[in-house]
């Protein structure tokens, strides 16, 4: 599995990616267009990555800057037939990557009402839940749950290997 930052031309990719993941109809995720994966994605400051293996694309992550010290993890996604690989796991650790490469001093996510089944692979992975509000939720959706992971500059380390995956990976 390779991952590789996404480009104008993987907007639709990225999309189809999303839905297939098949987040409950409920969930503002179902509503996001490939208009605005665009205005995401390729805002400045912005970007996010595809997960590619064996010529299919696995997975998909996005994120953004929010203010100096946060970047923003969103719209994570793997389709079903690469749950527990490890293809989210290595995802989440790219944007980590990117956040101690730009001096950010952590990562933080918000978790929709509708997928809490999720909270453990982020807890695994070193996420702590916070009360702090997320910004960016959707009006009409309820309060997504917002969790948080401290990262420093001194984890990184030029070519890291993707760490092989284990059972408890996922999505």
């Amino acid at each position: 599995m390779t991952l590789r930052p996404v480009n104008p031309d993987d907007i639709p990719t990225f999309h189809a990616v999303m839905m297939a993941a098949g987040m409950d109809p409920r969930s503002s995720w179902t509503r996001t267009t490939p208009a605005d994966l665009e205005r995401s994605l390729l805002a400045p400051g912005s970007g996010g990555f595809l997960a590619v293996g064996a010529g299919e694309v696995l997975g998909c992550v996005g994120y953004r800057p929010d203010g100096d010290r946060t970047l923003t993890l969103n719209k994570l996604a793997t389709v079903p037939q690469a749950r527990r690989l490890g293809v989210g796991r290595a995802l989440v650790r790219e944007v980590e990557h990117v956040a101690r490469m730009g001096g950010y001093g952590r990562v933080l996510l918000a978790v929709s009402q509708f997928n809490l089944d999720v909270l453990p692979f982020y807890e695994r992975l070193g996420y702590t839940v916070t009360d702090e509000p997320y910004t960016h939720a959707h009006p009409d959706s309820p309060a997504p749950v917002v969790l948080v992971k401290a990262v420093r500059a001194e984890e990184s380390a030029p070519d890291r290997p993707i760490p092989p995956p284990s059972d408890k990976d996922a999505p």
